[in-house]
């Protein structure tokens, strides 16, 4: 495969997860991508990554600095033994107006990050009766998908944000980009299997209602998007169009997911903007968007309008952008490799609103 300025282009696909493709791709095997793209790499000693979302919930200014000292004491944990390899900080205001901050930390070893979430400093902490007395609300979201359950795709080729900061390094030009269903070719697991949802959504210990300890059962295949945009070193004329030209339609797209998304199978949708560890913003967001499935991604992300927009604009400009970063990562996991737990949290958030019980 080349593009037509003879660059050989690669598979997003690394070598040694390829396998006999028995479900065929959207496009021939002629297809040449209209500009480059890259995807993170890692070796076969990568098995499985770990991806936790660790978050404090508050309202109103009274409660901020005991909100940061929580999140301060969560990032502290990380460096305990067997803490993520990479994290990352984040504040955003839900549609019932509560400030979330939220730790997002990355293993690429479930049985360290086992290890670290059961350690006593940890362990204790969020079984504290504490957490369920200090006015807070706190929650747990940890995924583990294997390394065919994930794919990546970046508009930049050097330091790799989320799941891409703990891979090895990054791959040449990749051919699975710009045409709608690329995202799921670049799944390993796509070459044999549609990634179909069973089970349900499913609170299996206490009441969203009622406040306190709920723990929440994903199934088989949920789809977990983050999808990031970068304009800390951009220049004024590519400040100028994310902040005025994409910025406003890609909110317009995450308020509708988050206020609507049940009727079009997203669980939960957090626009997030990165902070610093005293909680002043950076020039960093991504959106953090569950879904029921594969599926229900693909169906919104080509059919909604402002979705539509934003690929649209995306495309025009992608083959000139310099220092504005864009990216996203895509996984799915086994019922068994997930782990919802809120504490003390209004019952829209996260995985709560749409999980039976």
């Amino acid at each position: 495969m080349t593009y037509s300025d003879g660059v050989l282009m690669e598979s997003a696909i690394s070598e040694h997860l390829k396998c006999p493709r028995t479900l065929t791709r959207r496009v021939p095997d002629t297809y040449a991508p209209p500009f480059p793209m890259w995807v993170g790499r890692s070796d076969e000693k990568l098995h499985q990554v770990v991806m936790g979302y660790f978050g404090v919930q508050f309202r109103g200014d009274e409660q901020r600095s005991d909100a940061l000292a929580a999140m301060r004491h969560i990032v502290a944990s990380l460096d305990l033994a067997d803490g993520a390899l990479h994290h990352d900080l984040t504040h955003h205001l839900d549609n019932q107006g509560y400030e979330n901050l939220i730790v997002a930390g990355y293993w690429t070893d479930p049985v360290s990050q086992q290890r670290w979430s059961n350690s006593r400093a940890v362990a204790d902490w969020w079984e504290s009766a504490d957490r369920l007395s200090d006015g807070l609300g706190f929650f747990r979201e940890i995924v583990a998908p294997r390394a065919e359950q994930f794919e990546t795709l970046y508009a930049f080729q050097d330091n790799l944000p989320g799941v891409g900061a703990v891979m090895d390094g990054i791959s040449g030009d990749i051919n699975e980009h710009g045409y709608w269903g690329s995202m799921r070719e670049r799944f390993p697991i796509s070459q044999t299997d549609w990634m179909q949802p069973s089970g349900e959504l499913r609170v299996i210990a206490g009441d969203p209602t009622a406040g306190g300890r709920v723990v929440v059962r994903g199934h088989d295949n949920i789809a977990l998007i983050r999808s990031g945009q970068d304009w800390a070193d951009a220049e004024a004329d590519e400040r100028s169009l994310y902040l005025d030209e994409i910025l406003p339609t890609l909110e317009a797209g995450m308020d509708f997911l988050r206020d609507n998304g049940q009727a079009v199978g997203c669980y939960s949708n957090r626009f997030v903007r990165n902070i610093d560890i005293d909680g002043n913003f950076l020039d960093l967001s991504y959106n953090i968007g569950h879904w029921a499935s594969l599926d229900n991604l693909e169906r919104w992300s080509e059919s909604h309008p402002t979705h539509l927009r934003i690929f649209t604009t995306f495309f025009r400009v992608a083959e000139n952008l310099e220092k504005l970063r864009l990216y996203h990562e895509v996984s799915v996991f086994d019922a068994d490799a997930q782990q919802y737990e809120y504490i003390n949290c209004h019952p829209h958030t996260g995985m709560l609103r749409d999980a039976t019980h």
